[in-house]
């Protein structure tokens, strides 16, 4: 009986590991997509103001907006895939 002691600590211990790497994954890529979230409401708000002001310039605001969008969203993409990557490894 003493010999099952060791195998159940172990079990135990990996059983905590793999839920503290669960709940790691689940706040960093939380954090990462509101942090995406707030970004991406600052481009936009930030858009509609500046063509508000200068409407000749919707075109050329528009590039630079989506722009901002897409690097935006790859951050958000990165902290998902480097949680991925520390939840595995």
């Amino acid at each position: 009986m003493d010999l099952l002691l060791p195998l159940a600590q172990s079990a135990d211990a990996q059983a905590i590991t793999d839920a503290g790497k669960a709940i790691a994954l689940g706040v960093g890529a939380g954090l990462g997509s509101i942090g995406a979230g707030i970004g991406i409401g600052f481009i936009f708000g930030k858009e509609i103001e500046s063509v508000a002001r200068q409407p000749e310039m919707k075109d050329e605001l528009q590039s630079i907006r989506w722009l901002g969008f897409a690097l935006t969203e790859a951050v958000a993409f990165y902290t998902f895939i480097f949680g991925l990557i520390a939840f595995f490894l």
